[in-house]
């Protein structure tokens, strides 16, 4: 099982970042973080960085409803989404499966609902044009 599901886009890195965010909304996804690690990296320790950007995606409902079956998940939230511009000028979007990434909580309900949410970002990912799929 991958922890994560991509898309590689034929698109420059800012418009792939826009598609992003506007494919996390209409799955009901808000962007709650935002972290641009070229600029961090560059910033704090003078390493040059391809961009890269990772916003922290939180749909509220499931988000409570999660919270309500498991009251420490919260320390997996948001759900992180990775945009970084590869080599060959391409742009790849990855979002985390929290399927993956929650198989250590003994908690069959909260599996469901992490089912839920991992479709929503699945759908999210497939939502965007791509060249091919990772």
């Amino acid at each position: 099982m991958s922890y994560y599901h991509a898309k590689i886009l034929n698109l420059p890195f800012d418009a792939a970042l826009a598609a992003a965010r506007e494919a996390l909304a209409q799955q009901g996804f808000g962007v709650v973080t935002e972290l641009d690690i070229h600029q961090t990296l560059q910033a704090k320790l003078g390493e040059s960085f391809r961009p890269y950007t990772i916003l922290g995606a939180c749909n509220p409902r499931l988000a409570y409803e999660a919270l309500q079956l498991e009251d420490k998940v919260g320390t997996m939230l948001p759900c992180n989404v990775v945009v970084q511009q590869r080599s060959d000028e391409s742009t790849e979007v990855a979002a985390i499966d929290p399927v993956a990434s929650m198989q250590a909580i003994d908690n069959p309900e909260l599996k469901e609902k992490a089912g839920e949410v991992a479709a929503r970002l699945r759908a999210a990912i497939d939502g965007l044009g791509s060249v091919r799929e990772d």
